[in-house]
């Protein structure tokens, strides 16, 4: 921990914080790009990896909670440490696994638990506590935006290892690049003590989680997050493979995703800026119905890398822009005193979300021979989760008790 008189500043923070997530979240926006080499090479069924993807955002969304509040407590940098050594032991994992089981415990349960410590939540908490309220939804966009320059950064990088090295060699050299994420949480470190305006709730955790469970608004931004889930992890992890299946060459699916990355800087951005102006509620409507939009589009229309690249890019703009705005109304609601763990549990939603969305498009594919009815379902799903965001209250929660 950081001496009481030492505050990282706002450039520390958003540097550093940016530089973690690019390399955290880039790395496993890459997952897709291992699905064929190494179901061919080990004899597994596509249901077979989409279920250790599946396990990992499971575990993801269920130990995030209480990284936040491990982070609440005790400050970012001890769960961004343990986080970076899980991550190269599960990628370590991942890449000597040779039964199913095996590769389900290092890729899902690892890995999953290593990700909850180096991602949005923790550098959240940070911002929350350290950045004036006024520059949050701005900041939370920034560093969004970086997960998505990671996509973009280290898709064509790891497609280069793959085919360069193989794919078990290519997890070992990521799993040596993910450790320079505990230099970078030394510039996370935060004060020992707590300001006075760090947040308004003044109770312990698990009054906060009552009190955020008996709140509507919550409930809905936690309804409208499984919905992204569901959406973004099942086009990350199949679409490479389904573009293989219309006979497209293997470039096109890391291109395709790599797009979606570098459009996403702009789009996660814009959110982020947007939200400091506009009602949130309405901004998160607006994405998962453009989302619905985009997919139906590209269906209707045939397949092929010019279409694909257009859809890459046009759900970039809203593929990760929910973080921000989805983030700052939990924040402009309860405060920044639990933001950590508030955020880590409506990311839990969100991670059911992705557990069905990466499984059921292994699973449906196996039964079927085809993709269609999970495309179909995140279609639905988003119109609904635009209904859900309609009713969010942003205002400050009233507590009479503190009045």
């Amino acid at each position: 921990m950081q001496p009481p008189h030492i505050r990282p500043s706002a450039v520390q923070i958003l540097a550093c914080g940016a530089a973690i997530v690019t390399l955290s979240m880039g790395i496993r926006h890459g997952f897709g790009l291992w699905l064929q080499p190494i179901i061919t090479e080990r004899g597994w069924t596509r249901e077979d990896f989409a279920l250790a993807l599946a396990v990992q955002n499971l575990v993801w969304g269920a130990i995030g909670p209480l990284t936040g509040m491990w982070a609440d407590r005790v400050g970012a940098f001890r769960p961004l440490v343990a986080g970076a050594l899980l991550y190269a032991i599960g990628l370590m994992g991942m890449a000597a696994a040779s039964a199913p089981w095996a590769f389900v415990a290092a890729t899902g349960l690892v890995i999953g638990a290593a990700q909850s410590g180096t991602t949005y939540a923790v550098i959240y908490g940070v911002i929350g506590r350290q950045l004036d309220p006024t520059r949050r939804s701005w900041a939370m966009g920034v560093v969004a935006s970086a997960g998505s320059f990671g996509q973009f950064l280290m898709l064509p990088v790891e497609h280069q290892l793959i085919e360069r090295f193989g794919w078990q060699p290519s997890l070992w050299l990521l799993a040596g690049t993910v450790l320079a994420i505990v230099p970078l949480a030394w510039g996370l470190r935060e004060p020992s003590h707590r300001p006075q305006t760090a947040g308004r709730s003044g109770s312990g955790s698990g009054a906060a989680l009552l009190e955020a469970l008996r709140t509507p608004s919550y409930l809905w931004l936690t309804a409208g997050y499984f919905v992204c889930g569901f959406q973004v992890v099942f086009i990350g992890v199949h679409l490479p493979a389904f573009l293989k299946d219309q006979g497209l060459p293997a470039q096109v699916g890391t291109y395709a995703l790599a797009l979606i990355g570098l459009f996403n800087v702009v789009g996660t951005y814009a959110a982020g800026q947007l939200g400091q102006k506009w009602p949130r509620r309405y901004i998160l409507a607006f994405i998962y119905s453009a989302r619905s939009v985009a997919i139906v589009a590209y269906l209707g229309t045939p397949i092929s890398a010019p279409s694909t690249y257009v859809f890459a890019s046009v759900m970039g703009l809203l593929w990760l822009s929910t973080i921000p705005p989805t983030n700052a109304t939990v924040a402009q609601i309860f405060g920044v005193s639990h933001l950590s763990m508030l955020a880590g549990l409506v990311f839990f939603s969100h991670q059911i979300g992705s557990f069905l969305g990466v499984w059921l498009g292994g699973y449906v594919f196996d039964q079927t021979g085809s993709y269609d009815w999970v495309w179909w379902s995140a279609v639905a799903l988003g119109v609904a989760a635009a209904l859900a965001n309609l009713p969010v209250r942003e205002q400050p929660l009233v507590r009479p008790h503190l009045a």
